[in-house]
């Protein structure tokens, strides 16, 4: 083998090797520490495609759980009001019978009159309860027509609100829950009788007197109606009424929570279906990584070795 000083080919070598084996070594090295296979484009394109693409879908359905946790947050505010209407309501049946007693003098009913009057004026205020700004109830009124307004009425207006339940948006599935017509709900006609009738005026005194419809919810005292223009069936019947709108309140709860567990299914599995793809193994990666430690070691080695040739050539010539 000739002795050659201005061309090295084996330094050459070995320092193209050792470029080469330093750079799969920092490759290694950024694969473990980052966790992921795929660090750029270069190592896996079409893979790191649908990892994108899985990403995002994974990311919408994270949003969706958080959407419909809210909702059923909302559903959960809204059943409570429900329940204190429910409550109120059977006071007011009990104000009523204790104003039928016959040993009562008139004071004993003015006082009857005027907590059953303020009741009326709380459920008013109940019916106005909002989350984060969003109303719990249907704001109702004769103004916006009779077929929307009645309690179990079919057209929507401002009665419904849809929930998106899939990564896919407007395009996807949804769940429409109810802002339930809680003051629809407590209108009754003036001949005493309560159900699909719709929401009535404001004053119910003037209205007891009419044909138009009045309610148990008044926006004042001055508009309130008064014991004895309801009777015990009334009152009954409302509470059916606010019974039926809890049924509905559960019914969309669990509707709800079925769709949120459907999300979190689906997240679940595009998670380990873009692990599959992304996320380095960790055992042959570290075996990689002692591979081209060695390597990197053995070519530094090597370069060395291979510039010590032209000292030799240089010992010939002294």
């Amino acid at each position: 083998m000739p002795l050659n000083i201005n061309t090295n080919t084996a330094a050459s070598s070995a320092s193209y090797f050792l470029s080469k084996n330093n750079a799969a070594l920092q490759k290694s090295l950024t694969r473990l520490s980052s966790g992921s296979r795929i660090t750029e484009p270069a190592d896996d394109a079409g893979g790191l495609a649908v990892s994108m693409k899985l990403s995002g879908t994974i990311n919408r359905l994270t949003g969706v759980e958080k959407n419909i946790d809210n909702a059923i947050s909302f559903l959960q505010v809204q059943d409570g009001v429900l329940d204190s209407a429910g409550q109120i309501l059977d006071r007011m049946a009990e104000l009523k019978a204790l104003s039928q007693d016959v040993l009562k003098n008139s004071s004993d009913i003015a006082n009857y009159n005027a907590e059953f009057q303020n009741l009326q004026v709380q459920l008013y205020q109940m019916s106005q309860t909002q989350f984060n700004g969003v109303s719990l109830f249907a704001g109702h009124t004769e103004t916006k027509g009779a077929v929307a307004a009645v309690f179990g009425g079919t057209a929507a207006l401002d009665n419904t609100v849809s929930i998106f339940t899939s990564a896919t948006g407007e395009s996807g599935s949804k769940v429409s829950i109810n802002k339930s017509m809680l003051l629809s709900a407590l209108t009754i006609t003036s001949s005493g009788t309560l159900g699909s009738v719709a929401f009535g005026s404001a004053n119910n005194a003037a209205a007891a007197g009419s044909n138009a419809n009045f309610t148990f919810a008044s926006t004042d005292v001055s508009g309130t109606m008064t014991l004895d223009k309801v009777s015990v069936a009334v009152f009954t019947q409302a509470l059916q009424n606010i019974a039926t709108l809890r049924a509905e309140n559960g019914g969309s709860v669990s509707r709800l929570q079925f769709s949120k567990d459907s999300a979190v299914s689906q997240r679940t599995n595009l998670e380990a279906a873009n692990g599959r793809i992304m996320d380095v193994d960790i055992a042959s990666e570290s075996t990689t990584l002692a591979k081209f430690n060695i390597l990197v070691q053995a070519s530094a080695s090597m370069l060395s070795q291979a510039n010590t040739t032209p000292n030799v050539a240089l010992m010939l010539l002294s």
